[in-house]
């Protein structure tokens, strides 16, 4: 990525220029837009959007596979999210492969990939690396011996003629999630290890567990889910960019393990900075009854999500332990998915604390609203305390005695006299409250200052 030919990059510098200025514009019209009270509001925002949107393809288009993951390598941030959004499809594999394995994780889960119906996909190994070859029909698995054919939402037809060309019995993957659990893992009578996992798939709108059916066939892996997941294309960008990265299916498989572990401890500590800068709202003493409320739906979501990668990786070490215990894998193999188990095990103790921490913002943030709570009924006690002698002077002032003493005085004079009488009366309970209220202030900061100097 940082081998560009010379004179390329004043080049580059002008593209990425260009790229900036389409991104800072989008998000200055934009925001602009979002605060305008206009008919049909959300329409007018989703043209801007899309035209500025438009403007970046066109931008995106012209730059070759290279180019653009150089690019996107430069950009940062939102700005990075929202130019790989932009990607041509038929780019995205070419450019994640020129990009660091960190970056793979992070575009791959901000882009999901189209939903296409009846997805087959075939690898087998050439040179050390695991190629994908097209397969359209029958004939075309004939010359080949691959060690992957993955299925994304086949039909049953698809799925037939697939098992019966390798004499394999593919399960439908809309069935997965009524397996009893012990029913999970088993070796038939053919002798094929059958594993059904959970993975996770951590969206921007929600996360959830997507089930994926294994079965390891004469040396060939099958894998069968309803929809993408970012771990497995993550995991064939691998085995396409690394020399010897995988050698057979089973290893294919210790990859898949491996790489949904990597993809729940990211998501972990994802989990991690949100709940930090949810803590510093947690702390500030001036968080108000909506704010409050919008807080504890945070928290809520990064408790489900914890809860889901505790899930996650507690069916991984089912899987695994089956695979040790079944004596499926060699001895290397063996070693790797230990060296998973304690990944998991490492991962175990993250969630223990997550789950402490998600238990003391929920504890801080209640107690924020007790104290808004009583704070209104602390202000209402005040009142009714001002108002009550007021009223008592009042129901005295309203009896036949007040106008028999004020006999012979003009009744403005009296009344008004009254009223000032209890006005004057309510402001000295008030002005009586408030020197309370200060006593009690100056005796805890005596208190707090004569602690700190006593340690």
């Amino acid at each position: 990525m940082d081998n560009a030919l010379p004179g390329a990059d004043e080049r580059f510098e002008k593209q990425l220029g260009d790229v900036l200025r389409l991104l800072a514009r989008q998000r200055r019209v934009s925001g602009l837009v979002h605060h305008q009270r206009m008919a049909r509001h959300d329409l007018v925002e989703g043209l801007v959007q899309r035209q500025h949107l438009v403007e970046l393809q066109n931008v995106l288009r012209r730059l070759s596979v290279a180019e653009t993951g150089r690019l996107i390598q430069a950009l940062a941030g939102e700005d990075r999210i929202m130019a790989w959004r932009q990607v041509d499809e038929r780019s995205c594999d070419l450019v994640l492969e020129l990009l660091p394995d960190s970056l793979r994780e992070e575009l791959l889960s901000a882009r999901p990939p189209p939903s296409v119906r009846n997805m087959l996909n075939a690898f087998e190994l050439k040179e050390g690396r695991l190629v994908q070859v097209p397969v359209d029909t029958r004939a075309d698995f004939d010359r080949l011996q691959p060690i992957w054919v993955d299925l994304v939402a086949p039909t049953a037809g698809l799925r037939s003629w697939v098992g019966a060309h390798f004499g394999v019995s593919l399960p439908d993957p809309d069935n997965l999630t009524d397996i009893e659990t012990s029913a999970r893992f088993f070796i038939d009578d053919n002798g094929d290890a059958h594993l059904h996992s959970d993975f996770l798939l951590d969206a921007d709108d929600s996360s959830r567990n997507v089930a994926v059916a294994f079965i390891m066939h004469r040396g060939i892996l099958f894998s069968i889910r309803k929809e993408e997941l970012p771990v497995f294309r993550l995991q064939c960008l691998r085995a396409r960019t690394q020399v010897g990265y995988v050698a057979e299916g089973a290893e294919v498989l210790l990859g898949l393990y491996a790489a949904d572990v990597e993809y729940s401890a990211d998501s972990l500590e994802n989990v991690y900075s949100d709940f930090e800068a949810l803590g510093r709202q947690v702390l500030d003493p001036r968080v108000g009854d909506d704010e409050a409320a919008r807080i504890l739906s945070d928290i809520a979501h990064g408790e489900d999500l914890n809860g889901r990668i505790r899930r996650n990786v507690l069916d991984t070490r089912r899987a695994l332990s089956f695979l040790l215990r079944g004596r499926l894998l060699s001895s290397a193999q063996q070693e790797d998915a230990r060296q998973i188990l304690r990944d998991i095990e490492s991962l175990d103790v993250h969630t223990s604390f997550l789950f402490g921490k998600i238990n003391f913002l929920m504890d801080s943030t209640i107690g924020f609203i007790n104290i808004n709570q009583n704070k209104r009924v602390s202000k209402l006690t005040a009142i009714g305390v001002v108002f009550t002698p007021i009223n008592i002077v009042a129901g005295i002032g309203g009896m036949s005695e007040f106008s028999m003493m004020t006999r012979g005085i003009p009744w403005p004079w009296a009344y008004g006299g009254f009223v000032l009488g209890i006005l004057s009366l309510g402001a000295l309970v008030y002005a009586g409250l408030r020197l309370m209220e200060q006593r009690q202030a100056r005796k805890l900061y005596e208190a707090r200052i004569g602690s700190r100097r006593r340690s």
